[in-house]
Order: C-alpha cells, then structure tokens, then sequence
C-alpha cells in the first residue's frame, strides 16, 4: 500500500484515484480551522488525519463501496484570515459543492466550521431543511468568551437563521442554551435518557423538514471511543450507537450532506485517526443504502 505523499491527500487514496468533480458523489472538504477552542487543541490537525489514516481503509465498508457513487477531496479551505472570512470561504466551497449535484462531506476544524456550512448550503438553494447534531455541548450560547463565532455558538446562529435543530447525545449546557431551546423549540435525546437506555434509533418529528443536514462533533461520542477531540465529557455515545442513530434518522429523511467536527489527533495514536476516517467512510456508506433503498 501506498503512503499519503501530502498533508492532504485525497481520501482513500491507496484505492482509488481522483475522480473529476463532476463525476464524484461524495466531495470532502477539509477544513483546519482552529480558533476558539477553550481547552484542549490541536483541531486543525484533525482533517489531514483523517485523509492520512484513510489510506488504510478497505472500498467494502463492511456491506457496500460507497467509493463507487466517486469520493472527490477539494482543496482544503483557507483558515488563515480572519474568523468572518473563514466562515465567508467555507460557505462558497460548500455551495460550490452543492451546485455541481454533490454531497459535502466536511472534515474539521472546530464546530464553528458548521456555520459556514450550513450559510453554504443556504447560499445554494436549500431553503427547507433541518440540523440533526450528535454532540457533547449544546453549542447554543449567543457568545462565548465574547465571541459569536465561538464553536460553542455554532447552534445558534444556525437556529436564529429559523433552521430547525434536532440534539443527540448532549450532555453538558447551560441554563442559557436550556432557555434557547425552549425559545427556538429545539427538539432534543440528551445522553442520559440515550446512553443508559441504549437507544439505538430516534423518530423524526412529523413536522421536521424533508431534507436534513447531518453534523457529528466527535465529543458526542464517549471519550473511551475518542478521547481526541478537545473537550471530552463522559457520558457518551458509543461506536454503534452513532452509526444507528445516524443510520435512523437517513431512513427517514434526505441526508444533504454531514460533517465530523473537533477531531483533534493524539500524537503516536493512530487508532483514533483510522477510527474517525473509517467513521467518515461508514456515514458515506450509511447514506449511499438508504439513498438507493428510497429511489
């Protein structure tokens, strides 16, 4: 097998080559963005892991190729002006990709990059769709240490954009983000009613859009699966538990595209960054069969 020669190789390059934009599916978009973080870093290293260690993965997923629909990986994103233009830069790539028939998949970066997402996806044409997050925080402050680009704002500015929320596996918020949710009617699992009672699939309120964009900080999962990320909470989601959770909510709804947030690589230990690709791989897969079992 073949080593990745850059910071930012194309995914699973030791299989496949890289496809024409307009004849891939799946288009990953790498962004090391790292601004806010309030404790632990090292985010901005999380997408040129992710790339490396997928050079390790296998095309069958375990039950399909999703390589097969073409995994294009785009240039990654500009993070070295300023916050604002961070987020300005994420959003044309991100309507870029939508425009041309694909699906973005996101590699971060800490959990502000989902704003400019989700303003890309506004910008491209989806008008009607919801938010579903797996995460540890609730993300909902209006600001965080003064700052309303802070990735523990990332949720309200997409709630205050009207989009409908829906929160897995939260954990740790405040009396703020509780009165946000009451206010925005946030639909919610917390981690304590999802983890203990081992709830492997959520059923999507009747009135949630059609269409949903999917976004994973990896600190939603518990930290005895990924300790790598930058503010880990006990309490978590487990491997499987994600994927059906995730698989559940992509049998109900048109997955538009998702992002793994907050990865932050552990220097010597590899497992984590194949684990976070082979996550990336397996929500390919997930969307690819539920995708051909609706048309």
């Amino acid at each position: 097998m073949s080593e990745p020669t850059s910071d930012y190789p194309i995914f699973l390059g030791s299989e496949i080559d890289q496809p024409a934009p307009e004849q891939a599916y799946f288009h990953v978009l790498p962004v090391p963005y790292e601004k806010t973080v309030s404790y632990g870093g090292g985010t901005c290293l999380g997408p040129s892991a992710i790339l490396k260690a997928s050079w390790q993965l296998e095309e069958w997923d375990g039950k399909s190729k999703p390589c097969e629909q073409g995994i294009y990986t785009c240039e990654p994103v500009d993070c070295s002006v300023s916050p604002e233009q961070v987020v300005d830069n994420i959003a044309a790539a991100t309507a870029h990709i939508v425009k041309q028939g694909a699906m973005p998949v996101v590699l971060g970066g800490e959990h502000t990059v989902t704003y400019g997402v989700i303003k890309g996806l506004k910008a491209a044409g989806f008008d009607d769709f919801g938010i579903v997050q797996i995460d540890a925080h609730a993300d909902l402050r209006d600001a965080y240490e003064g700052d309303p680009l802070s990735h523990a704002s990332v949720m309200k500015r997409c709630v205050d954009m009207g989009i409908p929320l829906y929160q897995l596996g939260i954990r740790a918020f405040c009396e703020e983000e509780m009165a946000v949710r009451q206010q925005h009617g946030v639909y919610f699992q917390d981690a304590d009613e999802l983890v203990p009672q081992n709830i492997q699939a959520i059923e999507l309120p009747a009135d949630f859009p059609s269409k949903v964009f999917f976004t994973l900080d990896i600190d939603g999962m518990d930290p005895s699966v990924f300790p790598s990320t930058g503010t880990p909470v006990p309490g978590g989601l487990d491997w499987y538990q994600t994927l059906h959770l995730f698989e559940s909510v992509a049998k109900q709804r048109e997955i538009i595209g998702f992002d793994i947030m907050e990865f932050a690589p552990i220097e010597g230990f590899h497992a984590y960054d194949f684990a976070a690709s082979l996550l990336t791989y397996k929500l390919m897969g997930i969307t690819q069969r539920t995708q051909s079992a609706r048309s």
